[in-house]
């Protein structure tokens, strides 16, 4: 059976992570047995989660796990796209990881408040006398991240205008489909699922959540996407929510 490595649940979220919420989404579309186990990044291959063991067989980065599926399992995420939906779903793909991503990450980590709410306790187990160095660390460098990424360059309300661009982007392919490219899901709709519930989960405040909150076809399709693969998380519907 395969395990899949992962941080757990946390922020009022089935997974903290955008990336193994994607990988753990792309194990069901597959309908692949897994089983879920914690660990932190530095047990992982490439020092990042998510990654799975499959037969002996580790995997890091879900874009290569996604790989692995297709290519040992013979499943496409993508079956039902033709040749130019394909491209089209990973320009989409590459927008939500390397632009909205950076958004969530600006949210939750360099919000002072939204930090201590949140990132900061990943370290409440650390010795008490490294506790607010590893804390004031990790912050740091996810910043210096946040600041390589291009997003962290600009003021706080112009990287939201820069990541509402990205939303709205996302809201305007959705249109009134129930996903992303159609009918049905495909593999980007992972993605798209995995940075959009973490924005919007109403366990943290910010700017970001407020301004996604307004497209509400983006809500009403991450509780559709919630419905579908965390039915038994108890996920307040957004628009009952607010």
């Amino acid at each position: 059976m395969i395990t899949l490595y992962g941080f757990g649940p946390g922020f009022g979220l089935p997974e903290i992570s955008p990336f193994v919420t994607k990988t753990e989404v792309h194990l069901k579309m597959a309908g692949l047995a897994y089983r879920k186990e914690k660990a932190m990044p530095p047990a992982s291959p490439k020092g990042q989660l998510p990654y799975i063991d499959d037969a002996a067989e580790r995997i890091a980065d879900s874009t290569f796990i996604r790989a692995h599926l297709e290519g040992k399992y013979g499943f496409d995420f993508d079956a039902p796209l033709t040749l130019q939906q394909r491209a089209q779903a990973w320009a989409l793909e590459r927008m939500i990881e390397h632009h909205l991503y950076w958004a969530l990450v600006g949210a939750r980590w360099v919000n002072a408040e939204n930090f201590a709410k949140g990132p900061a306790h990943f370290f409440d187990g650390a010795p008490a006398h490294l506790r607010e160095k590893l804390r004031e660390d990790a912050q740091f460098r996810v910043a210096e991240n946040y600041l390589l990424s291009g997003l962290g360059r600009h003021a706080p309300d112009e990287d939201v205008d820069l990541a509402v661009r990205s939303l709205f982007a996302l809201s305007v392919q959705l249109g009134d489909k129930p996903y992303l490219i159609g009918d049905t899901p495909c593999g980007t709709d992972a993605s798209a699922f995995g940075v959009l519930v973490g924005i919007l989960t109403p366990f943290f405040a910010s700017e970001l959540r407020q301004r996604a909150e307004q497209f509400g076809n983006l809500t009403a399709y991450v509780d559709r996407m919630m419905l579908q693969y965390y039915p038994q998380f108890g996920w307040t519907p957004l628009r009952q929510a607010a």
